[in-house]
């Protein structure tokens, strides 16, 4: 109760600085709060103000002046002719009292005083009947420069600091943790809610009991890891399952990203990194997770920026506050990233992020169970088959299915159904992966060529050992390419074999093969291609060690090259071993070609069936492509 008063007081004391509500009733029965604008708190509310008192004073000064202006030579000649009976000078304004009553002023210039004009006219004072006064007064302008100079800056500031305060806390805050707290029972995402990866949430349930019941594990001299390192590519599920540990455990969690730490401000990242820790011993038993924590915890001494640069200070933080854990404290710390090799092997050794945990792409079973998750809430057609859905997604990790299935649900909605199809679903599968369908407007030849082009890639597919089976061959523009090939795998892949590779350059070579069989002439559609098993060969080479070379590893050359030099590390292999493996990769992009270009001259006439009803209907599917060339 008490805390709820003081939150409640909070809430009134925010409202009270921020400004009053006022409660609005719609037609609907609806009430909303509207936030009245405070003008106290707004610069443009001074800035009036202030203009304001200035127009006002100003006005004050000049109606002291109400009397007639004359010239000074005017005044002079007065003087001259005892007129005057008082005269009193105040700055560069000279007040007359003429002897008749009336009042009159006159105005000198201020490098000259009111004696030195007497005196220049050859006028005595003594022609003045009264008194001669002369005195000095400061002028409302006088007052006001000092206060424009230094006064309206520091007003500005003032704002400025306010707004600053407003939108990010207090402007000496930089050094606060920006991580996002959930609250104990605020994470609603269990175990429950991640399809697949269950060797890791089998090793990730040792934690959740560790937080739930760490005298268990303390009673038997058992220590658990102080860091847990997940590492996968993009989209698997590393994040989601870090906040499924947290609602599993029902345990504070600090969610942080690896960039948030970086300021332009010297040591801004290690404050953040004692400030996070220290509110994670606070709310103990506690997890915190930093994502892409490559962005913090690269190598450090790698030549560039020094050894004293924010990042590495930053990371020597995290190394401390973890080294630095009582055996007694309940805090773990999750950390994400798909570029482990770039980890500093000081984070990575026992004692720091001593668990590593493997979160591969979805296998079928996995990719199964994601899709009946995410099809939750969506009308799905009963005849669409999971299953053959789940095979046809070779490749996609969790984040490619949930986008594919949000996709297909955009598409039915579009046409005004009100069942997501397998139509939808296999529309959506080839957004994800290449690209939504544009209509362009191409000539008959170059339709013509476009589909020899598609033609060769699918006859040369058919014909070589080891490759999957056609699923769809179309010449409707996609993407960045004019026309595709569709040959999902059958069945998830762990190994390349050296006839599968082979095979899948010279499927990639088919295109270009096709144009030089049919028209004795080249486009540029096969440059992605060409890329790709070029790619494909070099590896072979260099990495697979599937040449004559030999099973040796040769480091590739990359285009950062010269700044090893730079630095005094010379090159890994010589120019002659260079050359050599050009040779080789240049012989096995070859001998794929000539071997694409006999398959098509062999099959000619089942590669202009192909083509031709690909002229016909744009798109043909893998059964109908099976009885073009049986």
């Amino acid at each position: 109760m008490a805390e709820k008063k003081q939150k409640n007081s909070k809430e009134n004391n925010k409202k009270k600085k921020n400004g009053k509500t006022k409660k609005i009733k719609l037609p609907n029965k609806m009430v909303i709060e509207v936030k009245k604008p405070n003008i106290f708190s707004n610069i443009f509310f001074y800035i009036f103000l202030f203009l304001a008192i200035y127009l006002v004073f100003a006005g004050f000064q000049d109606s002291s002046f109400t009397q007639e202006e004359i010239s000074i030579g005017e005044a002079v000649r007065l003087i001259e002719e005892e007129k005057v009976q008082d005269i009193t000078v105040i700055n560069d304004k000279i007040e007359i009292l003429e002897r008749n009553g009336t009042r009159v002023y006159a105005k000198k210039e201020n490098s000259i005083s009111f004696d030195q004009i007497l005196s220049n006219n050859e006028v005595d004072r003594s022609k003045i009947a009264g008194k001669l006064e002369v005195r000095q007064q400061a002028t409302f302008s006088e007052i006001l420069s000092p206060i424009l100079m230094f006064g309206l800056p520091l007003l500005i500031l003032f704002f400025f600091l306010r707004q600053l305060r407003g939108q990010s806390g207090d402007i000496m805050s930089f050094g606060k943790s920006r991580a996002r707290l959930f609250a104990k029972g605020q994470q609603k995402i269990t175990f429950n809610d991640v399809a697949g990866c269950e060797e890791a949430k089998r090793e990730m349930s040792e934690i959740v009991d560790f937080l739930k019941s760490p005298a268990k594990y303390r009673k038997l001299g058992a220590r658990i890891p102080k860091g847990v390192l997940l590492v996968g590519p993009s989209g698997v599920g590393k994040t989601l399952l870090a906040r499924a540990i947290a609602g599993e455990a029902e345990v504070p969690f600090f969610s942080v990203a690896g960039s948030e730490f970086m300021e332009m401000l010297v040591g801004v990242g290690s404050s953040r990194v004692r400030d996070l820790f220290a509110m994670a011993r606070e709310k103990q038993p506690s997890l915190i997770f930093i994502d892409e924590v490559d962005a913090i915890g690269r190598q450090r001494g790698m030549g560039i920026g020094g050894g004293h640069d924010e990042r590495e200070q930053t990371l020597n933080q995290i190394l401390t506050e973890m080294d630095g854990f009582d055996v007694r404290t309940n805090v773990i710390v999750l950390a994400a990233t798909n570029r482990p090799d770039m980890l500093d092997s000081a984070l990575v050794r026992p004692g720091r992020f001593d668990r590593r945990i493997i979160i591969p792409p979805p296998d079928l079973k996995d990719r199964e169970e994601i899709i009946k998750i995410h099809m939750k809430g969506k009308p799905i057609d009963p005849d669409v088959d999971i299953e053959k859905l789940a095979r046809k997604t070779v490749g996609f990790s969790g984040a490619d299915i949930e986008n594919m299935l949000n996709e297909a649900a955009i598409l039915t909605a579009r046409e005004d159904r009100e069942t997501v199809t397998e139509r939808d679903l296999d529309e959506a599968s080839l957004k994800v992966t290449i690209g939504s369908e544009r209509r362009t407007l191409q000539s008959e030849e170059e339709k013509r060529m476009t589909a020899y082009h598609e033609a060769g890639h699918a006859i040369v597919a058919a014909n070589v050992k080891d490759m999957d089976p056609v699923q769809r061959v179309s010449i409707v523009a996609r993407g960045q390419t004019l026309g595709h090939t569709d040959l999902p795998p059958e069945r998830d892949r762990y190994q390349l074999t050296q006839t599968r590779i082979v095979s899948l350059i010279t499927t990639m070579l088919g295109g270009r093969a096709a144009e030089d069989t049919v028209f004795s002439e080249f486009t540029a559609g096969a440059s992605e291609d060409i890329k790709r098993c070029t790619e494909l060969a070099r590896k072979m080479v260099t990495e697979y060690g599937m040449s004559p070379l030999g099973p040796i590893f040769y480091e590739a050359r990359s285009e950062f090259s010269w700044l090893a030099q730079e630095f005094g590390e010379g090159a890994s292999i010589s120019e002659e071993m260079s050359a050599k493996i050009d040779a080789e990769i240049s012989g096995i992009v070859d001998e794929s070609y000539k071997e694409a270009k006999r398959i098509l001259i062999e099959n000619r006439e089942k590669m202009d069936k192909v083509a031709s009803k690909l002229l016909e209907k744009e798109t043909i599917d893998g059964d109908e492509f099976k009885k073009l060339i049986e």
